[in-house]
């Protein structure tokens, strides 16, 4: 659609959607202290892990622009998802780990404006254009919300994040049966997993989340190591890591959007 929004239309009941993969500075790259610090917490290689999806029919959509110009998972209020807990704002002004980020002045409110509607809204007009289309033809649709992030965070979060992080806003986003079986994909896998835990479901699970009009939306957090190396101390010359060449867990990704198209497909119950 531009040269920073890709939508890749599938007929699957099926939209698999990347917010946070890209390391565009959308025009901005002067305001901030370091651009690769700007760049460092995106979510790594994740359209690359899940290029399977479009093979399924699925339908992708993914935004090039780093989620430190703007994060197309927040709440384009500005209102806290996690309240009283660590987090980054709708236009960060620290990384994870809360190192600032810009070189004089965070962004105002003018500036946030501007990003919004140049950057948030086209995406969200694009995803909600997609669910959409997809429900003209199909009873149900899955909107799989696909992140990944580092392993050890501690300003985030203690030790080190379980494997698999599946999101459902305490199960108001999906219907219980799509959970259960995307939890017993992720408890076969053998590797730490938890349902609900510290992501619950950014803004576009929780927006889009409508399981009575037949939007089911999960957000999947994966830890990074599963798919790529992640040094002990990050630093331009190491990070990002390349992908590996058979990721871990690509297999359980497999099998977790099976179940997806499973489920949406009305196959089982």
């Amino acid at each position: 659609m531009s040269d920073w929004l890709h939508v890749h239309r599938g007929e699957a009941p099926l939209v698999v959607a990347f917010p946070h993969g890209g390391s565009g500075l959308g025009g901005v790259e002067p305001r901030f202290a370091s651009p690769w610090l700007a760049r460092r917490d995106a979510d790594w290689w994740i359209a690359e892990l899940y290029e399977f999806v479009r093979e399924l029919g699925a339908t992708t959509i993914a935004t090039e622009v780093s989620r430190a110009v703007i994060d197309v998972n927040r709440d384009p209020s500005g209102a806290s998802l996690y309240p009283g807990m660590a987090t980054t704002e709708l236009c960060p002004t620290t990384t994870f780990d809360g190192t600032r980020l810009y070189r004089a002045f965070d962004p105002e409110d003018d500036e946030i404006a501007w990003r919004r509607g140049t950057f948030f809204d086209p995406y969200h007009a694009a995803l909600a254009a997609e669910i959409a289309r997809l429900r003209e033809t199909h009873p149900r649709v899955v909107l799989y919300d696909a992140h990944s992030i580092r392993s050890r965070i501690p300003r985030l979060f203690e030790g080190a994040l379980p494997q698999f992080n599946l999101g459902t806003n305490n199960g108001a986003a999906c219907d219980p049966l799509l959970e259960a079986a995307l939890s017993e994909v992720c408890a076969q896998s053998g590797q730490p997993w938890v349902a609900n835990g510290r992501f619950k479901g950014g803004w576009t699970t929780r927006h889009y989340g409508a399981p009575a009009k037949g939007v089911h939306a999960v957000q999947m957090e994966l830890a990074m190591r599963g798919y790529m190396d992640e040094p002990a101390d990050l630093s331009e010359a190491n990070w990002p890591a390349p992908l590996h060449e058979n990721p871990a867990i690509l297999p359980t990704l497999k099998v977790l959007i099976a179940a997806c198209l499973t489920f949406a497909e009305g196959t089982s119950a």
